[in-house]
């Protein structure tokens, strides 16, 4: 392969992590289908960040649009992570629960929620809160037209605060290894209950607990692959036209592997402890295994087959 060739490859699998929102959502999307809804010339900015004398984004952080996969209509949301963490205030919220509104309405393949976020901007406090139970309802208003509504998590900020509630009620999450998703952040965790309790500085700690394999191996989210964008893109298209069951069976059924969760780890004291208590053999090596690897051990647990990890 030539320089030419080479550089080209590299650009293909650009890293879902170092792109921005809108790379993120070309990138799900058929060559050249994306077409952006309300891009920054709409000038869509907050009022109470321009009250408080707070830079502000024409976009206020949330790209919104709809394009192809696989030759399929989808719609695609993606939070920049680069303006205030992602978080969601009025603005942000509205174009999100906005384009989830429409999916209800226009019934696309699916609808995919590319969320890095550290949850609601506390510059808005209550007008983000109230955007989360608006997006809330518009993802269930959307799953109950049969419209899939998939989760892509890989940013560096990961998935946290009101976001990190509404991502497990979607029909699908997918992850790779780098993401984070969880309700409290670390620093929240440490604020609260003190570094007893949580060491946010503790990287390796944060990522057992609220990273990548971590939720795979919990069974909370259904796909965990490599950070690049034709990953997320070939992971999402799994999803098209295949909605989850969304009745009062599957809340309970939810509800009743939760309760087993709890009794079956609530003494551990560590994610290394519930991974060896769902029979990874060598759970300490969990977190160096590549994801080949990684994908192997965990189909060797569930099979009762595990085997030393070297």
């Amino acid at each position: 392969m030539n320089a030419k060739d080479l550089f080209a490859a590299s650009a293909l699998r650009r890293s879902y992590l170092e792109s921005t929102a809108r790379a993120r959502a070309h990138g799900m999307c058929d060559d050249d289908s994306f077409i952006e809804w309300l891009d920054p010339r709409a000038r869509l900015t907050s009022p109470h960040l321009e009250a408080l004398d707070v830079p502000v984004s024409f976009d206020d952080g949330i790209v919104i649009g709809e394009g192809r996969l696989k030759g399929e209509r989808i719609f695609v949301a993606a939070q920049e992570g680069r303006f205030m963490g992602g978080a969601v205030g009025e603005i942000h919220g509205a174009k999100l629960t906005g384009m989830l509104k429409r999916a209800a309405l226009e019934k696309p393949a699916a609808v995919l929620l590319l969320l890095e976020t550290g949850g609601v901007r506390l510059h808005e406090a209550n007008a983000g809160l109230v955007a989360i139970s608006e997006i809330q309802r518009a993802v269930f208003d959307a799953r109950h037209a049969r419209v899939p509504v998939v989760v892509l998590i890989g940013g560096g900020n990961g998935c946290y605060g009101g976001m990190g509630i509404v991502a497990p009620c979607c029909d699908a999450i997918i992850m790779s290894e780098l993401a984070r998703l969880s309700v409290s952040g670390p620093e929240v965790i440490e604020t609260a209950r003190g570094v007893e309790e949580f060491d946010a500085k503790d990287r390796a700690l944060v990522w057992r607990t609220m990273g990548g394999k971590h939720r795979y191996l919990l069974g909370e989210i259904d796909r965990l692959v490599d950070d690049d964008l034709p990953s997320f893109k070939e992971a999402a298209a799994a999803f098209l036209r295949r909605p989850v069951a969304f009745d009062l069976d599957a809340v309970v059924a939810v509800h009743a592997r939760l309760t087993e969760r709890i009794e079956r780890f609530g003494e551990c004291e560590d994610a290394v402890d519930i991974w060896a208590a769902l029979g990874v053999a060598n759970p300490e090596m969990i977190p160096s295994l590549e994801l080949e690897q990684f994908q192997e051990a965990v189909a060797q647990s569930r099979t009762g087959s595990a085997h030393e990890i070297s």
